[in-house]
This record gives structure tokens, C-alpha cells and sequence, in this order.
């Protein structure tokens, strides 16, 4: 079992851990852009979308981190919702 949020959660499957794994050294760092970023956009807050555009990365690589700073209390969820890419409602992040 991975110390979730503070390592990245996997799936109990040996493509999943080895990910973890090689994401583990970049975490602090990935977390520490998406908080700041999502400080920086103030009361307007960003989607996981948004936030991936804003640090100019992948969604995948940048979405998870939201759900660990959401665990650790860094961010939470706004109660806007906006459309992401795919159209469908999106949940706006801010930090407390």
C-alpha cells in the first residue's frame, strides 16, 4: 500500500506500482506547480484542464496531483463547475 497523497496512489498491479514508482522523485515538485498555480488563479480558480494548459503539461500527468492536494487540504473544490475539453462539467479548484 503507497502512502497516498504524499507518494502516488497505484492499482496493486505491476504496470501501475512500476508508474508510481518512476512518478515518486517528481511528486513534491509536480505538487508544488499545482498548488501555486491554482493560488495564482485566485477566487476564479482552474479545472484540472485549465491547470494542465496553465503548467503546460499533460491532463494525465497533472490531474491526480489535484485529487493529493484535495487529501492533504491544500485545495477544494469551489462549486463552480466549467466545461473541459471533452465538453462535460469540470470541477473548479481554488485554495482556502
Amino acid at each position: 500500500m503507497s502512502p497516498y497523497p504524499d507518494a502516488p496512489g497505484h492499482r496493486n498491479v505491476e504496470t501501475s506500482i512500476a508508474a508510481a514508482e518512476a512518478l515518486a522523485p517528481k511528486l513534491g515538485r509536480l505538487q508544488r506547480m499545482a498548488v501555486g498555480a491554482i493560488r495564482d488563479a485566485g477566487a476564479h480558480g482552474l479545472t484540472a484542464d485549465e491547470l494542465a494548459g496553465r503548467l503546460d503539461m499533460d491532463r494525465w500527468s497533472i490531474q491526480p496531483r489535484t485529487s493529493e492536494l484535495k487529501r492533504k487540504g491544500l485545495i477544494r473544490d469551489s462549486g463552480q463547475r466549467r466545461p473541459n475539453r471533452t465538453g462535460k462539467l469540470a470541477i473548479v479548484w481554488i485554495a482556502p
